[in-house]
């Protein structure tokens, strides 16, 4: 995920990092910080001063970068969904077999991502429930790239598979939903075996 890389703070005194890597880091700290001010406080809840406050930026700064708080949301939601999209693609590109297994593998790395980055994982799950219309907007958009990928994955060609698909990815968004608010990761994973059975029923009515 380019745009959270470097996600630490500057080392202090003299360095040689470049201009460049300077704002692409103090980005990534002020993106961080946001989405982790956020399973505490929630979108409304949450201020600017909380996200300068835990990432070390400051306000001058912050309003360089982003023009509002919603602009910084809306940043650090496109990259919550570039690393989601990514480390699946990986994923699928990496498993062999058939479609299932494919999917299983993917779906597996899907899971795994929200558990290790609960944070990022509440910004297009939960928070963007109260960001308002563009927000909801881009979540839309983004829930069918997913369902592309998995359409593609599981070779669907026919516009009721692809249906199924749209039904199996919004029914997976609430399914994760819960288990991410209360930090239950063996919940979260368990989900894998469940969600697998059921594509592998679906599968066997195309046969």
């Amino acid at each position: 995920m380019p745009a959270l890389t470097g996600a630490e703070r500057l080392p202090r005194g003299r360095h040689d990092l470049s201009r460049e890597e300077v704002e692409a880091s103090q980005r990534a700290r002020l993106l961080m910080a946001l989405a982790t001010a956020m399973t505490e406080k929630g979108y409304v809840g949450t201020s600017v001063a909380d996200v300068l406050k835990r990432s070390g930026v400051g306000r001058e700064t912050f309003y360089q970068l982003f023009s509002s708080k919603l602009d910084c949301f809306m940043q650090a939601f496109d990259a919550a969904g570039e690393l989601l999209l990514h480390r699946i693609e990986e994923a699928a590109v990496e498993a062999e077999g058939t479609p299932l297994e494919r999917f299983e593998h993917a779906f597996g790395t899907y899971l795994d991502i929200l558990a290790e980055q609960p944070a990022l994982a509440r910004v297009f799950l939960v928070e963007v429930y109260a960001a308002g219309p563009e927000a909801l907007a881009r979540r839309a958009a983004l829930q069918e790239r997913i369902v592309d990928r998995l359409a593609l994955l599981l070779d669907a060609r026919h516009e009721g598979d692809r249906f199924a698909c749209q039904v199996l990815v919004a029914a997976v968004g609430s399914l994760v939903t819960t288990p991410l608010l209360t930090d239950d990761t063996a919940a979260l994973r368990a989900l894998r075996t469940k969600v697998v059975g059921l594509v592998r029923a679906i599968l066997a009515t195309r046969e």
